[in-house]
């Protein structure tokens, strides 16, 4: 921990860090007490560091009584989802537009060897297939040099995992992601913006009906 950080800021950090290592479980209450003698400062900070975490979605508060973690509902995904189009499909366009250069042929390099190794793992290691599926769409955000793009991103991460978690699971849905980010990487790198942002909305809305029971 620094402990050059403003208190509130160590304590989101703290608690947030355990919500995205699930080091928390659903179906259990925390007490701001307990997390605040941990971290060894006094309540004030923590709680409001449980605000800024309650408004992001990572936790729920139960008044009097404590925080749990968020269950996610279908509004979390649907937000998500539409958050996630805005920012992927805009870097992608950008990519598409750029496919000749340097920097783009480096990033298809990139999101070819993330696609090799999805199909791989294909029916074999979950835990790969998934981090693959990560890191690609990280690298089409990060291609684009706007840091507040890729903050926003992040932000939405810890959401994207437990929706791509659940949905990657479901019978056919492995096969079919391997098949969009081909079309994804396809149109971008035959410089087609139109296409790509197209293919970007459909890899969006395909899981929609099984992500959310």
């Amino acid at each position: 921990m620094d402990n050059k950080k403003p208190l509130q800021l160590q304590a989101y950090e703290y608690i947030k860090n355990k919500v995205i290592n699930e080091e928390m479980n659903y179906d259990e209450i925390y007490s701001e007490t307990k997390i605040a003698k941990e971290l060894g400062i006094s309540r004030t900070p923590v709680r409001d560091a449980i605000q800024y975490l309650s408004q992001e979605r990572y936790i729920d508060i139960i008044p009097n009584k404590g925080f749990c973690l968020h269950k996610m509902e279908l509004q979390d995904f649907i937000d998500t989802m539409e958050i996630r189009t805005a920012i992927e499909g805009y870097c992608a366009r950008q990519i598409a537009n750029e496919y000749e250069s340097d920097k783009a042929q480096n990033t298809f390099k990139k999101l070819r060897e993330l696609i090799d190794i999805q199909k791989k793992s294909l029916n074999i290691s979950l835990k790969d297939f998934f981090e693959a599926d990560m890191m690609f769409h990280i690298t089409i955000v990060n291609h684009i040099n706007n840091n507040e793009l890729k903050n926003l991103f992040s932000s939405y991460v810890y959401r994207m995992r437990n929706f791509a978690i659940h949905s990657l699971n479901h019978k056919g849905r492995m096969e079919k992601t391997i098949e969009e980010h081909l079309n994804i990487l396809n149109n971008m790198e035959s410089g087609n913006a139109i296409n790509v942002y197209e293919a970007i909305v459909l890899h969006m809305e395909n899981p929609k009906d099984i992500s959310i029971d």
